[in-house]
């Protein structure tokens, strides 16, 4: 079975209940609070190049982790 491909309006209602997104490419790592409105570059940075969301996408506690940077995950999990 295919999995559904998420885009940036379900990006938009998965932050809707969340307080942080860390947004992960690579190195480069960028972090919104979310917990009052939902920004435009908030949603842009967890899709991909196709308009589809980044994959892994994680939720710990009120944060979404997307993306991966070893750093980051280190930091959260350990």
């Amino acid at each position: 079975m295919a999995s559904k491909k998420l885009q940036a309006s379900d990006a938009r209602d998965l932050l809707e209940d969340a307080g942080r997104l860390i947004a992960m490419k690579g190195k480069k790592v960028a972090e919104f609070d979310v917990s009052s409105s939902v920004s435009d570059d908030a949603v842009e940075a967890m899709l991909g190049p196709t308009g589809n969301m980044r994959a892994p996408t994680i939720k710990v506690g009120e944060t979404y982790l997307v993306g991966f940077n070893e750093e980051v995950f280190s930091e959260t999990f350990n």
